[in-house]
């Protein structure tokens, strides 16, 4: 797995002690492999958070960052029988491998919790995570039967993952040079596709392709499920069926993206099957282009990140009234959300570790200013169900978007996915192997 520096995920850690109150203890734990059937498991990929401050990738395996920012880590023991089956795993040399202070194997860690736990003023950890809530309670009510030897049972639990989640939304050099490879692998994957459309073939197919370059490039995780929709599919905001065939006259829409160090990429594109734009898609398609341009310019520091969607959404309204998919005054048409029957979703979302990443996108009431390291997508669209009666023929069953991902720097935004066409003209040349 591709890994980053020890002393980056330390560095973490101690940030998170740092903003606690004195005394207190973080608890975090990775989860466990999920039975897909039988004796098979779904390959493991570890909890976000957790792999966030440790990068340790094995299951099982839990953090307690004690009261004086000690890393302890409990993980499965080495054991050569079941490394036979199952594969290697680290054991005691994760000290070393991951940087913590201390690896104890799991039996360990039912004593060494209630040992670090006595006397903490708080214990922090993700209350979502209601497998290690019911640990935690389980500590604190042995520690409080224990009252009359002496032991305190912490009083206070503090939620660990809003701390991080705001940690997580600024990315370090490290991490912004690891999306990017990962976006790089993604835009190569979406390049192949393109040049391997025809009419006739199976979504399946040319899902293929997005797979092999992953594979071929060093990825064996998809970020989310690849979304591969021809026709009227691609009206469908989530499709992933991926099982019907790509016709001559289809457009066909790609959201996919690969997963690198557990760290995601998210690209979509929308491109004709048989390698040239009708005139109702090129007129649409140009719509959604602008719209991603308009809301580009508004990614720079400073900048509320609601600005972007709120340009996306005057440019997609303007153009749909010029071509007549809605009829009134612009404005008001915004105000009424008019809009909404033919783009649903926002612009983007930030992205990280998670596809859909974490952070908070107001402050308050306030959409939160936009800083350099954020890293976010741009993903404006147009959706024009087969079924709307309303609007002309021509323009029933078109499915459009156009996603990048953007870091925010100092001197403006900064596209990751570079190299992937989205001019209309690029986007034909290609196809034709040009």
């Amino acid at each position: 797995m591709t890994k980053l520096s020890n002393t980056l995920y330390q560095s973490r850690r101690a940030h998170v002690m740092a903003t606690l109150p004195k005394g207190s203890v973080a608890v975090l734990r990775t989860g466990g492999l999920c039975t897909r059937n039988n004796d098979c498991e779904y390959e493991f990929r570890p909890n976000s958070l957790f792999f966030y401050l440790t990068g340790f990738p094995e299951p099982d395996a839990y953090l307690i960052i004690d009261q004086e920012g000690r890393a302890n880590l409990f993980s499965l023991p080495k054991d050569i029988e079941k490394e036979q089956w199952e594969g290697f795993r680290y054991g005691e040399d994760a000290a070393d491998a991951f940087g913590v202070n201390k690896v104890q194997t799991l039996s360990a860690l039912e004593g060494d919790a209630l040992a670090i736990l006595d006397g903490a003023a708080e214990i922090v950890f993700p209350l979502e995570d209601t497998v290690l809530q019911d640990k935690v309670m389980a500590w604190r009510s042995t520690l409080s039967k224990r009252a009359r030897a002496g032991a305190i049972a912490p009083t206070i639990l503090r939620d660990l993952t809003p701390i991080v989640s705001e940690m997580r939304l600024i990315k370090s050099a490290e991490e912004i040079a690891l999306m990017e490879k990962a976006a790089q692998i993604s835009v190569q994957a979406h390049r192949a596709a393109m040049q391997a459309v025809k009419p006739g073939m199976m979504e399946y197919q040319l899902e293929a392709e997005l797979n092999y370059q992953f594979m071929k490039s060093g990825s064996r995780q998809l970020a989310y499920n690849n979304i591969v929709a021809s026709g009227a599919n691609a009206c469908t905001l989530h499709y992933i069926n991926n099982q019907d065939q790509i016709d001559d006259g289809d457009l066909v829409l790609i959201d996919a993206g690969c997963e690198l160090g557990c760290y995601a990429s998210d690209i979509t594109r929308t491109f004709p099957a048989n390698g040239r734009f009708s005139e109702a898609q090129a007129a649409l398609y140009q719509v959604v282009l602008e719209a991603y341009y308009a809301g580009f310019e508004k990614l720079t520091v400073g900048e509320a990140y609601e600005a972007c969607h709120n340009a996306a959404v005057e440019t997609i309204t303007a153009g749909l009234l010029t071509l007549g998919l809605l009829s009134g005054n612009l404005q008001t048409l915004i105000e009424n959300k008019a809009y909404r029957a033919f783009y649903m979703h926002n612009t983007g979302h930030w992205l990280g570790l998670d596809v859909h990443d974490v952070g908070a996108y107001k402050i308050g009431s306030d959409s939160r200013a936009l800083q350099a390291g954020m890293v976010l997508t741009l993903e404006p669209g147009i959706y024009v169900s087969k079924d709307n009666m309303d609007v002309e023929s021509k323009w029933r069953g078109i499915g459009i978007r156009i996603e990048d991902d953007i870091v925010i720097t100092d001197q403006g935004p900064y596209v990751l996915t570079h190299g992937l066409p989205k001019e209309i003209a690029d986007i034909e040349l290609l196809i034709a192997g040009n």
